[in-house]
């Protein structure tokens, strides 16, 4: 609906990843197998480190909250996506979009830090095993996973709260999800603040926790390399397992 120069809107339409029926039933099935196997996969994991009181360390701690941040990033673009494999009109709503926007914004970022936060946590275990239970206590990882939640929050309110105050000329998606690049292409208005601020902040958030971790595993390289008997060797490298599992 247009109102002299400004255009209002209410929904946006997905063009999604093609527009052959036969083609977008196979997609189905396959992001479905896909969604269902990270569901299975991170609720297993969550579950089996709360029931199991063994696990109930600083590194499983941070390894759930991982899972639980996975499983909010696929919660937030899969259900849509594969109901829109299947509908005529692959729409979502303006609020819906935001909300998309920002949860799945919030995963990524809250991905990087527990990332971070848990090459911190592989540091002091193996750099400064004798300090660990004073280091690594519970008040210390309460506090940690928190500003890895906080920070993210403040992060993608500020690029969603950017990109929704855009006018848009178009309601049309190139794309499967609400992401910010293809949602910035629909705007009449000048994006340069938004592209200036997604470029910085993305460099703040992802660049650094990756150096933050680059550099706590040459530490702890170097550590284990110190270390006489391989072992040892073996031992304090296979801590560090999980968490390189997940960076990968």
């Amino acid at each position: 609906m247009d109102r002299g120069n400004q255009t209002i809107i209410d929904e946006f339409i997905f063009l999604g990843l093609t527009n052959q029926q036969d083609l977008q039933v196979v997609l189905f099935m396959v992001f479905l197998m896909f969604f269902v196997t990270t569901l299975v996969g991170n609720l297993g994991m969550i579950i089996l480190i709360s029931v199991d009181s063994r696990l109930h360390t600083p590194m499983y701690f941070f390894l759930c909250n991982l899972s639980l941040i996975d499983l909010g990033c696929s919660l937030s673009v899969a259900p849509k996506m594969l109901v829109n494999f299947l509908a005529e009109r692959k729409t979502i709503s303006y609020s819906g979009c935001a909300t998309q926007m920002f949860f799945f914004g919030f995963c990524i970022l809250a991905d990087c830090y527990f990332l971070a936060v848990m090459a911190y946590d592989r540091y002091v275990a193996i750099c400064n095993p004798l300090l660990y239970r004073v280091v690594m206590s519970q008040r210390v990882c309460v506090y940690l996973a928190g500003g890895s939640y906080a920070v993210p929050i403040v992060l993608t309110s500020v690029h969603v709260g950017l990109v929704f105050s855009l006018q848009f000329c178009s309601n049309t998606i190139n794309h499967f999800f609400c992401d910010i690049p293809p949602i910035l292409k629909l705007s009449c208005s000048s994006t340069d603040i938004n592209e200036l601020v997604l470029f910085a902040l993305g460099i703040f958030a992802g660049l650094s926790t990756l150096i933050f971790i680059l550099i706590s595993y040459l530490y702890i390289l170097s550590s284990i390399l110190r270390i006489r008997s391989a072992e040892g060797r073996q031992k304090a490298f296979s801590t560090c397992t999980s968490h390189l599992t997940a960076i990968t």
